[in-house]
């Protein structure tokens, strides 16, 4: 098991101690640290020696769990606040034309798809050749599918022969809040699909690997789907309501095309390390929940597995 597992299967399994984590995880000034400062935060963190929580926090939070190198710099945990901020709030802004709406999402689906992607379990990838063509297709796929459903409340909106005046308020400020939600359980899913068909490596309560389970693999995905999922909704959800609150108030009539984007960048900030906080990083998966091959290494009533971000 790697020394980041390993981390994390001593901590705490409660909601507000993995949030008091992964408050300290989001730190973006950890973005600066060299690759050979991570490399060498990892290696102490493995080592058995005592180890700071500078270097701690450095290694959960730029080292891939499962294949042990640094993430890709954008698509750490602490690059997602700014890498998305703009995006989350150019994809809220109330578009008139459709191809600015689809710019946004495309760029929001890209990023998120990407971020899915480099945090994935890959642990079933350790021992095979990956068909890094079948990938590339799937993510883009993925990003174009959930860009054109994304643009589906401008479309809707454009057609004045079907849309009336009273069903024009849900679909520009209801509708999003659902499908922001769906999109990103979609984003997940499909991008981390090899997970459900192939499976992901699950561990004793020693932390030796016994076998990949198709069962764990499924609720790796489906765990972080839910937390992208509560992301994104609660992002979206919460400018409709301040909308509706502040509407009469002299800055919401002054600015009303920036409440939306303003309040949504704010709820972003603040459900970050909640949504990541939902599950846990090392999860686990009773033996009658596991294929009959692995229930035997069970011994303790349940399995380990990396759950991904």
């Amino acid at each position: 098991m790697d020394p980041n597992l390993h981390h994390w299967k001593n901590q705490e399994q409660s909601f507000l101690r993995r949030l008091r984590i992964w408050l300290d995880l989001l730190d973006p000034l950890s973005l600066i640290a060299s690759d050979a400062e991570i490399q060498k935060a990892h290696t102490l963190l493995g080592s058995g020696e005592k180890v700071n929580e500078k270097d701690v926090t450095l290694s959960l939070s730029s080292v891939h769990a499962d294949s042990g190198a640094n993430l890709p710099l954008i698509y750490r945990p602490p690059a997602l606040l700014p890498m998305s901020l703009p995006l989350v709030a150019g994809s809220l802004i109330p578009h008139i034309r459709i191809k600015h709406a689809a710019f946004w999402q495309f760029m929001l689906q890209s990023y998120f798809a990407g971020f899915n992607y480099a945090n994935r379990n890959s642990s079933s990838e350790k021992n095979k050749k990956t068909t890094h063509s079948t990938k590339h297709l799937l993510i883009a796929g993925t990003v174009v599918t959930a860009t054109c459903a994304g643009v589906l409340p401008q479309f809707l909106m454009s057609q004045t022969s079907i849309i009336t005046a009273t069903v024009h308020p849900f679909v520009r400020f209801v509708l999003p809040i659902p499908l922001s939600a769906a999109l990103a359980y979609f984003n997940v899913s499909f991008v981390r699909s090899d997970e459900t068909e192939t499976g992901i490596e699950v561990f004793d309560s020693n932390g030796n690997p016994v076998g990949l389970s198709e069962a764990a693999g499924e609720k790796a995905v489906r765990e972080t789907a839910l937390s992208r999922a509560a992301l994104f909704g609660t992002t979206s959800a919460v400018p409709f309501v301040l909308s509706s609150l502040l509407k009469r108030t002299r800055f919401a009539l002054r600015n009303s095309p920036l409440v939306g984007p303003l309040s949504g960048a704010l709820v972003l900030f603040l459900t970050i390390p909640v949504s990541f906080s939902l599950f846990p990083q090392l999860g686990t998966i009773r033996r009658e929940d596991v294929e009959d091959e692995l229930q035997a290494a069970a011994y303790d009533g349940q399995l380990y597995y990396h759950r991904g971000l």
